[in-house]
């Protein structure tokens, strides 16, 4: 997993509505990264649920909130429009970004090893460099985590 203090990787996916956006679209922004493993799953769905709650206060402070995950386009927008989610999903069915960020991880479910997302958090500041890395964060607190933090 990525560090603080180094630039964050650039990356181009779609987003719900299939339009291309690249983290470099952000400079000049504070950027919530999150990095979550499945649409539709009680805890991403929590957690998305959050940060759309906590959305108002991220976009007071002109903070971009962003959410990856390896589902494709059609179920981002199937997962925003249920949800009613106001901020950006990226679709990154090759992991290009989930790569790059270490979040494509060995996880343990139920003694099963697998290969999954760590649900993971980056705060890129506005020269694009990595501010603060929150690893294996809880969906129902890492949105207020995060404006504590920028508080």
């Amino acid at each position: 997993m990525l560090e603080q203090g180094i630039k964050a990787p650039d990356f181009t996916l779609n987003d719900k509505d299939g339009n291309a956006v690249s983290l470099s679209d952000f400079i000049g922004k504070k950027i919530v990264l999150y990095f979550y493993p499945k649409d539709n799953t009680p805890g991403c769905s929590r957690q998305a649920c959050a940060f759309a709650a906590a959305y108002e206060g991220f976009k007071e402070k002109n903070i971009a909130v962003i959410g990856i995950s390896k589902d494709s386009v059609e179920s981002h927008r199937k997962f925003a429009e249920k949800y009613d989610l106001p901020f950006v999903l990226l679709s990154d069915p090759d992991r290009v970004a989930i790569e790059a960020y270490g979040v494509w991880q060995e996880k343990k479910l139920y003694g099963k090893m697998s290969m999954g997302v760590v649900r993971s958090t980056f705060i890129i500041d506005e020269q694009g460099i990595i501010e603060k890395v929150m690893p294996k964060v809880k969906p129902d607190t890492n949105a207020s985590e995060i404006l504590e933090y920028l508080k």
